[in-house]
């Protein structure tokens, strides 16, 4: 029986409860009905006045009752980083991610029957900016400023004390391509004519990256990276692989700890850029110089680190456990959702 075909099952017969922490959002969205598929009664955590939400974030006591008994937990809390990093979002956004993962491990760790798998959500941008050798499990290099600053405060407290009777696996996702904010964005700008390379260049210094939390090393002015000319590295996912990994990483209990998911077919920029293209069927791609980029992001609201930043992550600990990515190139990745 493969992985994909284990339906796990309580001793009485009925069925396990999952519980999805952040399930208003396009991930949490995508898990609903493949957890119903595989067996699973399912609960939601969230805003009170997300859609389907059984029990909101500020209810502790509700969270610990529908945890208490869980078989699996999943927490995709987080507020979207598509956003200026201003003092109100940075914080925001740290809250969104640490907060809920902490009430999640004091809920956890006050259950009488905790969970037997916790599935927690990171990010691949954790590592550094990548240009020289991909970054695993095993050797990469944690990086510095505000995004990583989250990512490590997010892994602290997800793994924070012992937790004997529940497998804790961080997924260190790489960009998500799916009906969200990263693909849409940019196949937007791809439809208008703009889809040509990102462009790294000279730019204001400005304290926006800045690290936060405690691992924080005080303000320090961002001018960006060493000129990559559009080769900088674009580590992505399908979504339709984030689930099936859910569902291997669930059918194997030898994989913990952090788990880079992310298709081994790494693309960059300028690849990443043509491929939006095709998929959108315009010819015709302007480059964005920097100048010109942080200029667009202003009317956007949004931040170059998104398409500067050199993600170049492989998923080494999954390959090795025996998991197969259906979604390798970026070409038939970007075509198949956006068409």
């Amino acid at each position: 029986m493969t992985a994909e075909n284990v339906s796990p099952r309580p001793d009485d017969g009925s069925a396990p409860l999952a519980v999805i922490a952040g399930a208003s959002g396009f991930i949490g969205r995508s898990l609903l009905a493949p957890l119903q598929s595989w067996g699973y009664q399912v609960r939601t955590i969230g805003r009170a006045a997300s859609w389907g939400t059984h029990v909101s974030w500020d209810d502790p006591d509700g969270i610990a009752a529908v945890i208490d008994g869980a078989d699996l937990l999943i927490n995709f809390a987080g507020r979207s980083v598509g956003c200026r990093y201003n003092d109100r979002n940075r914080q925001a956004v740290w809250d969104s991610r640490v907060t809920t993962t902490r009430i999640l491990n004091d809920a956890v760790r006050a259950a009488s029957a905790p969970p037997r798998l916790w599935i927690n959500s990171s990010t691949a941008t954790i590592y550094r900016h990548a240009m020289d050798r991909p970054q695993t499990e095993n050797d990469g290099d944690i990086g510095e400023g505000f995004s990583v600053d989250v990512a490590k405060g997010w892994e602290r407290e997800f793994f924070r004390g012992d937790l004997l009777l529940t497998r804790r696996v961080a997924l260190r996702m790489a960009i998500v391509l799916g009906d969200g904010a990263a693909l849409n964005m940019l196949a937007t700008a791809a439809r208008f004519g703009a889809g040509g390379p990102q462009l790294e260049g000279r730019w204001f210094g400005h304290t926006r990256y800045r690290g936060i939390g405690p691992d924080a090393s005080g303000p320090e002015d961002w001018r960006g990276h060493p000129l990559s000319r559009g080769k900088q590295r674009f580590s992505w996912v399908h979504i339709d692989d984030v689930v099936r990994a859910i569902r291997f990483i669930d059918a194997h209990e030898e994989i913990t700890g952090p788990i880079n998911v992310s298709s081994p077919g790494v693309s960059d920029n300028t690849a990443l850029m043509a491929a939006l293209r095709r998929a959108v069927r315009m010819p015709i791609g302007i480059p964005a110089p920097r100048w010109l980029l942080e200029i667009g992001m202003i009317v956007l609201r949004q931040e170059s680190e998104l398409v500067l930043k050199s993600r170049w992550v492989l998923p080494q600990r999954l390959e090795q456990a025996g998991f197969e990515f259906r979604w390798t190139d970026i070409g038939a990745a970007t075509k198949s959702l956006l068409r």
